[in-house]
């Protein structure tokens, strides 16, 4: 059989050109064994059987050229990749420091808290501490201070 007869000489040659176009050797030989399907199927309507390893070549080819479009269509619509995330050992140490720090708070007195939070956590300026706590300025900056050495203190005890 003809077809036996060009598999047999030119597989090879056909899967080493599949490798180059498509840079993976699985899929060069998927593409080579379809060409060879379709060649089978279409013998008998082959005019000049002497052309069927010209045929096959270009068989080969827009194969290859269909594998490749369609790689980049995958790699385009592709779901992004997830950032790195933290390790769990890091989720759990972060998660017991926001703890001790919650409690910290806790013990602060009411104004102190309140303006830790409002700028730490609030992210507010201290004027807008102030017009929120409907207090001055200074007597912001002083609770705040107040409060960061004592939450400072808290903490080292804490650990």
């Amino acid at each position: 059989m003809a077809v036996t007869a060009l598999y047999s000489a030119h597989f090879r040659s056909l899967v080493r050109l599949a490798v180059l176009l498509v840079r993976d050797m699985a899929t060069a030989e998927e593409v080579v064994q379809d060409a060879f399907v379709a060649i089978h199927g279409a013998w008998r309507r082959l005019r000049d059987p002497d052309k069927a390893l010209a045929y096959l070549r270009q068989s080969v080819v827009n194969r290859s050229r269909s594998v490749l479009r369609h790689r980049a269509v995958v790699e385009k619509y592709a779901p992004k990749g997830l950032p790195d995330a933290p390790s769990a050992e890091n989720g759990a140490i972060g998660e017991l420091e926001r703890s001790a720090v919650i409690e910290a708070l806790r013990s602060l007195p009411t104004r102190q808290r309140e303006a830790l939070v409002l700028r730490y956590y609030g992210d507010l300026s201290e004027a807008e501490i102030a017009h929120a706590m409907g207090i001055s300025k200074g007597a912001v900056k002083s609770h705040t201070a107040r409060g960061m050495a004592a939450l400072r203190s808290v903490l080292e005890k804490m650990s």
